[in-house]
């Protein structure tokens, strides 16, 4: 059966049409999503709860602990393995998330160079010495679109671009495949709201996030390692909550942690909508239309 991914932006409805296209067409879902791999990582990255999943079997979620490193080549294969399966067992693939190079991997079969462990540790010196935000202000100045897809959070992802720069004397994304079929011939949607819409809902998620528990989730997580993880510790919302708790977790320091989760937030989107927009095998859809699983239905009909 013909996969279908729904992508874009964070907080455009993305799980919620998801849910809908694979309760009419007998689909599981295979989440595309970096940080809803980990295990205990759930208000801060607004994973569903098992009674919103509607009894719809799901994929790649709570397959990491927070200590683990999640990388795009192990995604990759686990992923694909999962839609074959499910393929083969007659029910419709459903991919969703906002993971950019997560989703590229996975329907463009992104082959990903080798690695040099003496450049990547002269890159992580480097990391250590200047900080994240200068080195990943080091990785603008040679390969400005990788720096546009990657957090200037996410030290390790840094890291490894400047490390492909290095070994290979090409843009990090010149390892990525020109964009073309995709894989399983995948029907590809994309929803996405106004700008000033969408600003407005991932305010209220965020305060929604921390009203609900969210610095609760993140102790938690920090008693089994968090702090340790070099992915999970770089996620929006908990490395801001835990440079809140640093600093001594009282009120203002959480409010300022808010704040800097909507900022940063509202800047993902903008990297997020600057990628997707470049691939031109994406229906685009509005968030706020009705009958987007119909529309999508009638499309994957009309090309199977």
């Amino acid at each position: 059966m013909r996969p279908i991914a729904v992508v874009g932006p964070t907080g455009t409805g993305k799980s919620a049409l998801a849910l809908d296209l694979a309760e009419q067409l007998g689909g599981e879902i295979v989440n595309a999503d970096a940080m809803q791999l980990y295990r205990g990582m759930d208000i801060g990255t607004a994973k569903l709860t098992v009674p919103e999943r509607r009894g719809i079997v799901h994929h790649q979620l709570d397959v990491l602990e927070v200590t683990d490193n999640a990388t795009v080549a192990k995604y990759q294969a686990a992923a694909a393995a999962d839609i074959e399966d499910i393929a083969a067992r007659g029910a419709v693939p459903v991919i969703v998330g906002g993971s950019m190079m997560y989703i590229q991997a996975l329907l463009d079969e992104w082959s990903f160079p080798a690695t040099d462990p003496a450049v990547r540790a002269r890159w992580e010196d480097r990391l250590a010495e200047v900080g994240v935000t200068a080195l990943h202000g080091e990785l603008a100045r040679v390969d400005p679109e990788a720096a546009a897809s990657i957090l200037n959070t996410d030290g390790r992802r840094i890291v490894r671009a400047l490390e492909v720069v290095e070994l290979t004397g090409r843009p990090f994304a010149a390892s990525a495949p020109q964009i073309g079929a995709p894989r399983w011939d995948t029907l590809i949607v994309g929803l996405d709201w106004d700008t000033a819409t969408l600003d407005d809902r991932l305010q209220r998620r965020t305060d929604l996030m921390f009203a609900t528990g969210l610095v609760d989730e993140v102790v938690a997580l920090r008693a089994r390692g968090l702090r340790d993880g070099v992915t999970a510790a770089r996620a929006l919302g908990y490395a801001q909550v835990l440079t809140a708790l640093d600093a001594g977790g009282d009120e203002a320091a959480i409010a300022e942690a808010q704040e800097r989760t909507f900022i940063g937030t509202r800047r993902y989107v903008r990297r997020q909508r600057s990628w997707f927009r470049r691939d031109h095998r994406i229906t685009w859809l509005a968030g706020d239309a009705e009958g987007n699983a119909a529309e999508t239905i009638r499309r994957w009909r009309h090309v199977s």
